[in-house]
């Protein structure tokens, strides 16, 4: 292995690492020191591929946008847009806190607020293409809408599935 290849590896751990701590424990959790520790590697491996906190932060939640993304376009493609009701219900809660968490923090941090726009952007784009919407139309906007919303509630609230998928089904056939 090259060494090049060996810090990619090693960055990418490090990376996943950060990721792990932010869905246990939120914003907090994420420290060099933290990341560090659970990784197995010396301080300075987490300040030398990341310089900041922030920036650590930033790659840890990029990198969780990009995988609920994946996750949801999957999901819908799957089973379809009525189903994910079951998705939310059944979904890992501290990695779901973890995104709600970066949509809260990027009120207060600015170079968070591109990742959240890009993850809201990135349900809208998903909705439209599963409903056959042309770009900018604003009902998939509308249902992403509700469909967070009910994802929060069921996240922070833990409603009955059925509640839920009523609501879910009820806001799709409004549409």
């Amino acid at each position: 292995m090259t060494r090049q290849e060996r810090g990619r590896r090693r960055r990418a751990h490090l990376l996943t690492t950060a990721v792990t701590l932010l869905t246990e424990g939120g914003f907090t959790a994420v420290t060099h020191r933290n990341v560090a520790r659970r990784a197995g590697l010396p301080l300075a491996a987490t300040t030398y591929y990341f310089t900041s906190r922030d920036q650590l932060l930033t790659e840890a939640f990029q990198h969780l946008v990009h995988t609920e993304l994946d996750t949801l376009r999957h999901w819908i493609t799957q089973h379809g847009l009525t189903e994910l009701a079951d998705q939310i219900h059944h979904a890992d809660r501290d990695r779901q806190l973890a995104l709600w968490e970066l949509y809260v923090h990027a009120g207060r941090h600015p170079h968070l607020r591109d990742i959240a726009r890009h993850w809201t952007e990135g349900c809208v784009r998903i909705l439209t293409d599963t409903l056959h919407l042309p770009a900018g139309d604003p009902r998939p906007r509308l249902l992403h809408t509700a469909i967070s919303t009910l994802w929060l509630e069921h996240v922070v609230e833990q409603h009955p599935l059925d509640h839920t998928r009523t609501l879910l089904t009820t806001a799709v056939a409004t549409l």
